[in-house]
């Protein structure tokens, strides 16, 4: 398991500098992948690894936007920084082309005509996509493409 071994050692470099800004997300990291461990016993791989870093990026996202929406800077910044510690154990991201081509890939596979075929395509798109790109945006131009 690469990113646990890299959580654990970063954990133990965060503690060394005394940073503990870095240090509370790395435990919160893994603190998530071991419950996720738990739930899942045996199937726990890279693809779930994925999906907890993934999901603990979107709550952060979330979060940001209400708190830039109450006024309340200091707490968006800091789920900001939250953002790029985790996103730093994630693959790099997909560009705009790159999802555009798998969203025309997936189209074509689910012969997909109309906006009804939306849930088609996710479900054959979000597999290569997890971690690689934010859902909320695929998902966006999912639905502009069929639209």
């Amino acid at each position: 398991m690469g990113v646990i071994d890299s959580v654990s050692s970063e954990m133990i470099k965060a503690a060394k500098d005394k940073d503990k800004a870095k240090l509370s997300v790395l435990r919160m990291i893994k603190s998530a992948l071991h419950n996720r461990e738990i739930d899942l016993k045996d199937q726990f791989g890279e693809k779930e690894i994925l999906q907890v870093l993934s999901s603990m990026v979107k709550q952060r996202k979330d979060s940001v936007e209400q708190f830039r929406n109450w006024g309340r800077l200091e707490l968006a910044e800091k789920e900001e920084k939250e953002i790029e510690v985790i996103q730093g154990f994630m693959p790099e991201q997909m560009s705009e082309e790159e999802i555009k081509a798998q969203i025309e890939n997936a189209i074509e596979e689910a012969g997909a005509t109309s906006i009804r075929d939306m849930g088609r395509v996710m479900k054959l798109l979000m597999p290569g996509l997890t971690g690689k790109a934010d859902g909320k945006a695929v998902g966006e131009a999912v639905k502009a493409r069929l639209s």
